[in-house]
This record gives structure tokens, sequence and C-alpha cells, in this order.
């Protein structure tokens, strides 16, 4: 059965829109803090004492919920409301642009390091809650997503009702998406020339479910390459991904003997997702740097270009 909509969601805070998670019936809590301590267990009882006390946990009405709220308060399915928060959530020294807005689409220009949505150290420093912020939309949402490593193009839709319909262009490769990338110039320990085309099946890694791999079987990733412009030991790259695995640029860059500069995962694992601090001047050289499409709410021919640029390695590193 499909639950009613959120009528009465209280209004986002800064950029971070309300949570919220159903109460059952029944049960073994004799207060509200014990069922959330137990359902949401990355927060502690006593952060969520904490976040009650400071008003950021509410009913259907919008109403402040205290600490020693019983849950016997609520009837079965209530929802109850709470805005997601980190208690040190690491600063970023920059910021996204808006390089595209009307009443459908905003697309945004991020900088490396930004995760698109709120993930693991993020929340308030993500693209999407600092564009909610700035432009007060409650309702944006992210059409795709790209890398936190990466930079460029990300598309918003403003409607919920158009979401569907732009994320359809990607589903069905109707987008044009144009990558940038620094890397070698030649393949490590090879001289063979680079493919016009690398086709490759990707899958999860077993052993790090973080990183991606090629394996044998159907090819399921596809991505058309060409090179722009040298600059021994390095060179740039165009990248047209016509799929859009996870990682898949990185990966396939990475089988051709050409890993991105600046790469953490691809082909050693320099550290995790969420270990080590960013060295804010070595990004990962990827930029996603264009993006064309029909829009298929408006019937415009959209075409977005990033107005950010990678910057090239030092000469006397290492390829």
């Amino acid at each position: 059965m499909t639950r009613p909509a959120h009528r009465n969601r209280p209004p986002m805070i800064e950029g971070v829109s309300a949570s919220c998670v159903a109460l059952p019936g029944g049960g073994a809590w004799p207060l509200l803090v014990d069922f959330l301590a137990e359902r949401l267990p990355a927060v502690s009882a006593a952060q969520w004492r904490q976040r009650m006390t400071d008003g950021r946990v509410l009913d259907e009405q919008g109403r402040s919920l205290p600490p020693g709220t019983p849950v016997t308060a609520f009837a079965p399915g209530a929802r109850v409301y709470y805005y997601r928060e980190l208690d040190a959530e690491p600063a970023l020294p920059f910021d996204a642009q808006i390089v595209f807005q009307d009443a459908h689409l905003i697309v945004a220009d991020k900088p490396h390091f930004m995760p698109v949505t709120p993930t693991g150290r993020y929340v308030r420093n993500s693209l999407l809650v600092r564009l909610k912020s700035a432009t007060g939309l409650e309702t944006l949402s992210p059409v795709h997503r790209i890398d936190r490593e990466t930079a460029g193009l990300v598309l918003f839709s403003v409607r919920p009702q158009d979401r569907g319909a732009y994320q359809a262009l990607f589903r069905t490769q109707a987008v044009d998406k144009v990558y940038e990338a620094i890397a070698p110039l030649r393949a490590q320990g090879s001289d063979r020339p680079l493919p016009a085309l690398h086709r490759s099946r990707i899958e999860v890694d077993p052993e790090q479910f973080f990183r991606q791999r090629e394996t044998e079987g159907e090819p399921n990733s596809e991505t058309a390459l060409e090179l722009v412009e040298s600059r021994p030991p390095h060179a740039l790259y165009r990248l047209r991904p016509r799929s859009g695995k996870t990682h898949q640029l990185r990966v396939h860059m990475n089988a051709l003997g050409r890993p991105i500069v600046g790469d953490l995962f691809y082909p050693q694992v320099v550290h995790g997702p969420e270990a080590g601090q960013d060295d804010w001047t070595q990004p990962l050289r990827l930029l996603a740097r264009g993006l064309s499409f029909l829009d298929p709410v408006t019937g415009a021919a959209r075409a977005f270009t990033s107005q950010r640029a990678l910057d090239w390695p030092d000469t006397n590193a290492a390829a």
C-alpha cells in the first residue's frame, strides 16, 4: 500500500530537508528516544536526546518532541521528523556555481571533493544542500550523479513532476556527456595506441566495495576516447561515456594503462572513501565538461559547458 504524501513535512533548515521515520505498532520502547536510538543507531541515544532538547525532532504538526516523550503518545504509523546533521563536518574551501536556472532545471558546476548528495562525512557541504540553501528550493533533486572527486556539471530537477522525464534521458542514454581527463600520454609499460572506443564489463570489486573492476562477460560499459593535447609525460583526453557505470571512466582509463592523475582508487587504493584527509592541491583530474540533450519538458535543445579547467600536474612528477 502506498503511503500518503508528507503533507505536513517541516520546512528545511539551512538547506537540510527533514527526514522521517514511521513508528510501528507495539514494541518495547518506553520513550521515543529509545526507539530512535535502536532504529537509527548511527546516532547515539545521547545525541538523540540532545537533538530533541535542541528542537530538532518534530511530530507531524511540526511540534518539538522533548527527550521524555513516550512512544505511547503516537498512533502506529505516525511519522516523526528529524534533521540529519553531523557533530564535526569537514569544511570545504570552495563552492559550486549555478550555470543555468529556469522553472524546471538547475545546472550546477561542481568543484572537486564535494559530494552531490549528503553522504558519509558531508551533509551541509554537499552540493544538494548548498543549492537548496542558496535557492530556497526544497524540491530540488539531482537527476544524475558524479563522483565526489570529480568536478563539473550536475543537473537538478526543480519540480517533482519533471524528475522522471529528466532521469529517463540518462537511463536511455539520450544525453551527450563530455568529460576531460589528464592521464599519462602513453600506456604504462607499453606503447599501445589509444583506442577510439573501449568496451568492457564492469562489476563491483568483491574485495573492496567502493571500487569497480573489469571482468569477463558481455560488455555493459562503453567509452569513446580522444587525445586532445599532449604535454609529456601527460595528456589531456576527451571522454564520451555511452553508458553510466560507477567509476566507468576511471576504470576504463586504468584498464588502458593510463590511470587518471590524482586517482586514489585506481590502479592502487591510497585510502578508502572515508579515510584520510583530502589534499586540495591534488584533485582527481577528471571534469564533467559538457551536457547536451533535447529537453523532454520544454522541447528546447539544451547544451551546457563547465567553466572549470583541469590543472596540469607538475611535469617533474611521475606519470
